[in-house]
């Protein structure tokens, strides 16, 4: 059954996660980010935190990553190239099924993503 979902009042039920690092625990991050909506074979989320993600793939599809506050740099590893999207509130951008990616946003973003499962995750320096 289709449902409207209310984006703004799913953020202000959340916590924004500070200082996020590669090596923060999976608990500590639950009260950041919400899950709207389950999609496909996946969901969409939204979530919000400054610091920086660990490097993480979807092997079960392409992510969809939309900015809806704030800044952040996206590093995609893809066979032996590295892009470097910057991205800010109102832009978007496709990460490719497989590739490793991660966020940078030492000011702090919220995030609207739209996420195939599973997703792996790695802390090398280098996941590729």
């Amino acid at each position: 059954m289709p449902k409207a979902i209310d984006i703004e009042a799913a953020l202000k039920g959340l916590a924004r996660l500070r200082n996020r690092g590669p090596e923060t625990a999976p608990e500590d991050e639950e009260p950041a980010f919400a899950t709207l909506e389950k999609f496909g074979n996946g969901a969409v989320f939204t979530g919000s935190f400054d610091g920086s993600s660990p490097w993480e793939r979807h092997r079960g599809g392409d992510e969809l990553v939309h900015i809806l506050k704030g800044e952040t740099q996206l590093t995609i590893l893809s066979g032996e190239s590295e892009d470097i999207l910057t991205l800010k509130a109102g832009m978007l951008t496709v990460v490719p099924q497989g590739c490793w990616h991660r966020f940078q946003a030492p000011n702090g973003v919220t995030v609207l993503t739209v996420t195939p499962q599973p997703t792996d995750h790695s802390t090398a320096r280098d996941p590729r």
